[in-house]
């Protein structure tokens, strides 16, 4: 993994699909696609929003749908009946994405949609690698969410070699040609150390580049719950004890990232 200052905003890519997961997000949602409504256009000559309700139970789902319907051409939604994880969320996400190059944030607000510009300004250097990862450059949470993070970031490093600076950092972009035939196992918080462990092991190239966080200003946090850690921990050792016990066959394990042709 290799990390690289900001660069100049290059030329606008040719097609971009920009998704985040929403679960209860309804303070959030509108100002959300309103955002990448107004900063897409300078990055992406064709653009996508998804937005991705997870199970929620106050009024996203209808929110989105409005949003969708106002903006027909552009934003679309996926719904889950019930809540199913962050990870199933972004598998939904990806899913849904049709365009060569699939960006993500989360729905919290916590990055701007504009800040996919310096990950898009990386992907176009020469060295063209597959993947861009953001890392927060300062960190915008409670002292906890820290703490965790820095053990969890650790454990990755000692248990899979994953040397990824900020490995849940929701600021990531991908050529979609990457993740063909990638599969993941998790529907929780481990899903995206799981992905960039499989994309290392399958020889794509990821780089790393340093993005602003912001505080959350409206609705409530939930990574730090304890049935998101423990989920998180169980997924992390049956992904370790597996590779042990078999590693291509753990490596091929679970649903496909992107959606089967067809």
């Amino acid at each position: 993994m290799t990390a690289a200052p900001p660069t100049s905003a290059p030329a606008r890519v040719a097609r971009l699909s920009y998704f985040f997961p929403a679960h209860n997000e309804e303070a959030n949602l509108e100002g959300l696609i309103d955002e990448a409504l107004a900063a897409l256009p300078g990055l992406a000559e064709t653009f996508e929003i998804i937005a991705v309700d997870d199970g929620s139970r106050d009024r996203t789902p209808k929110i989105a749908d409005e949003l969708a319907d106002r903006h027909p051409d552009v934003v679309r939604v996926v719904h889950h009946p019930t809540n199913q994880g962050y990870g199933a969320a972004l598998r939904s996400g990806f899913a849904a994405s049709r365009y060569d190059l699939v960006a993500f944030t989360d729905g919290d607000r916590q990055f701007k949609v504009e800040d996919l510009a310096r990950l898009t300004g990386r992907l176009a250097e020469p060295d063209g690698p597959d993947v861009v990862v953001g890392f927060r450059i300062k960190r915008a949470d409670p002292l906890v969410r820290t703490v965790y993070a820095r053990a969890y970031r650790l454990a990755n490093r000692l248990f899979f070699g994953l040397t990824v600076t900020d490995v849940d950092c929701a600021c990531k972009l991908f050529r979609r040609d990457a993740l063909e035939g990638l599969r993941v196992t998790s529907g929780g918080a481990f899903f995206s150390a799981e992905l960039l462990i499989k994309l290392r092991a399958a020889g794509r190239t990821v780089v790393e580049v340093g993005v602003p966080h912001y505080p959350r200003t409206a609705g409530s946090a939930t990574g730090a719950k304890p049935q998101v850690v423990f989920r998180a921990v169980r997924d992390f050792w049956r992904l370790r004890l597996a590779m042990w016990a078999d590693r291509a066959g753990a490596l091929g394990r679970g649903e496909p990232v992107l959606r089967d042709a067809g």
